[in-house]
């Protein structure tokens, strides 16, 4: 019921080997100039109790991702405001592109990764997170994840 991207699109092992960029489970920071923090896209499961994930990244600017690690193991933290972000996760399993779709990261209690919330547009993936998706379709990403594996 759910997949996960290991780093954001733009991430290069390359970038291991420099001082200014670092990737964790959580946090990626590229070239000291680029920040980015793994979330979930959270999907209904139409006739379930059942959620699908997305485990994805979303670029935060500078301050925000600052603040994010400021108050990463605070508790009461999912009282802050949402941060505006941009998805930085490729999802082929969407015709149309899902690179650089506006988000809203939610931060969540201690211990749990943020809610990203996509801009309410016509793509197929806002789509799917306002009405949920079936258990066919479902079924039909498992499918062609496993097939991409």
């Amino acid at each position: 019921m759910s997949y996960s991207a290991m780093a954001p699109d733009v991430w290069n092992p390359d970038f291991e080997n420099d001082p200014d960029s670092m990737l964790s489970s959580d946090q990626c920071v590229i070239k000291g100039q680029h920040y980015f923090i793994s979330g979930l896209i959270e999907i209904p499961v139409i006739g379930s109790e059942d959620v699908f994930s997305w485990g994805v990244w979303v670029s935060l600017s500078r301050e925000n991702f600052a603040r994010a690690l400021e108050v990463w193991n605070t508790e009461g933290r999912e009282a802050e405001k949402p941060y505006f972000g941009w998805l930085s996760t490729e999802l082929a399993l969407y015709s149309e592109g899902t690179g650089n779709l506006k988000t809203n990261a939610h931060t969540r209690p201690v211990g749990r990764r943020p809610f990203i919330e996509l801009e309410p547009t016509d793509h197929p993936l806002a789509v799917e997170q306002r009405t949920g998706m079936t258990q066919d379709r479902v079924r039909e990403i498992a499918m062609e994840m496993l097939h991409q594996a």
